[in-house]
């Protein structure tokens, strides 16, 4: 029974939309390049998420993991103010500009350029953009919950109970 719970979540993990954007060539175990040489391609923010403003976004692929489980993006976004839904857990370094952040639990935090941040996936954010952001964004596809405690309970087992069930 165990067994079947965890093909199953790894079947629905499997079948889970990844955005598509267009990839650099690169080696698959190396990828690197200038920012400024990636190509920004259009983003369209979701308009009823938009509050304020005409905010446009765009994207750049950097990588992708082998599993399709993990992106790394340029994106950058001109004034505006909208709520962001986190389908993927995604952690962002700020690379020029500012961001008003506030999340759905009422947390208010400024990231400036240099600042670094994690948005569990799942989860909303209201963003005010005052001019212009540019950020690079990690994001990994979180696995169903099965397959989570499954993972977990296998590190736990792995290393004698030494890091808990959080490791």
């Amino acid at each position: 029974m165990v067994l079947k719970m965890m093909l199953a979540g790894m079947a629905a993990f499997a079948a889970r939309a990844v955005p598509v954007v267009v990839a650099l060539p690169q080696s698959k175990s190396f990828v690197a390049g200038a920012s400024s040489e990636m190509e920004m391609k259009p983003s369209p923010i979701e308009r009823s998420w938009i509050l304020s403003g005409d905010p446009v976004a765009r994207i750049a692929e950097h990588s992708r993991g082998q599993d399709d489980a993990a992106v790394t993006a340029l994106w950058d976004c001109t004034a505006g103010e909208f709520r962001w839904y986190f389908g993927w857990d995604e952690t962002v370094m700020i690379l020029e500009g500012e961001v008003h952040i506030t999340t759905e639990d009422g947390v208010e935090r400024t990231l400036s350029a240099g600042d670094v941040a994690y948005f569990a996936g799942g989860t909303w954010a209201t963003w005010r953009i005052d001019r212009y952001l540019r950020k690079v964004a990690f994001c990994r596809k979180p696995f169903p919950k099965p397959l989570t405690m499954a993972y977990r309970l296998r590190n736990l087992v792995r290393q004698g109970g030494a890091q808990g069930l959080a490791a």
